[in-house]
């Protein structure tokens, strides 16, 4: 396992209980397919209302707006995934290693405060170890979860990390109208003319 800054996704070395697990990958699992970024709910982000979370995440990630709007014209979030796998180095945003992982967290944290149901969901896990399980063995599986237990799970820390910053909240200041980037609902324009599916 790659040691990162995190060490919430380092596994327990000594003998004692380890706390339980929740593994969750597909969106449509219930009840928490709802942790998956391509489970289709719509958030307001950046002056966006994007179909799912995955499409908000992928969004920052192209440098030119004509990329992007491709991006965000997929019909799924498995494709706009895909699509956004897929780009040129030239049409990557220049320190797309460096905020990547601040834009899943401000992602997370726009889907979170705005649906009260994946918020309760999320503290109803309790002190459960969130993981991203997939089942295919690549690079991008391997970083935003793990397969076959290994892998850095970042989505599953980031969700924690998440969790425990709801706990110490309290609950007034979870029900906030404002998006993560601090827009209103007036203020948000819409990614796509499709309405998106329900899950």
């Amino acid at each position: 396992m790659t040691k990162t800054r995190q060490a919430a996704c380092e596994r327990p070395t000594d003998n004692t209980a380890a706390a339980p697990e929740i593994r969750f990958y597909r969106a449509n699992e219930k009840p928490y397919g709802a942790f998956s970024n391509l489970f289709q709910r719509p958030i307001d982000f950046e002056g966006t209302t994007y179909p799912t979370s995955e499409h908000a995440y992928q969004a920052g990630k192209a440098r030119k707006p004509a990329v992007r709007d491709w991006i965000l014209s997929a019909p799924t979030p498995a494709l706009a995934a895909m699509a956004a796998h897929g780009l040129y180095v030239w049409d990557v945003v220049p320190d797309w290693a460096k905020i990547k992982f601040d834009r899943m967290r401000a992602v997370l944290r726009a889907k979170f405060d705005q649906h009260a149901d994946l918020r309760d969901l999320l503290l109803s896990t309790g002190d459960a170890r969130l993981v991203e399980a997939g089942t295919v063995n690549n690079a991008v599986n391997r970083l935003w979860g793990e397969v076959d237990g290994k892998g850095e799970n970042m989505l599953g820390v980031m969700l924690m990390e998440l969790r425990a910053d709801y706990r110490q909240q309290p609950a007034q200041n979870t029900k906030s109208k404002t998006s993560a980037a601090g827009k209103t609902p007036g203020s948000i324009k819409t990614a796509s003319k499709r309405a998106p599916a329900t899950a």
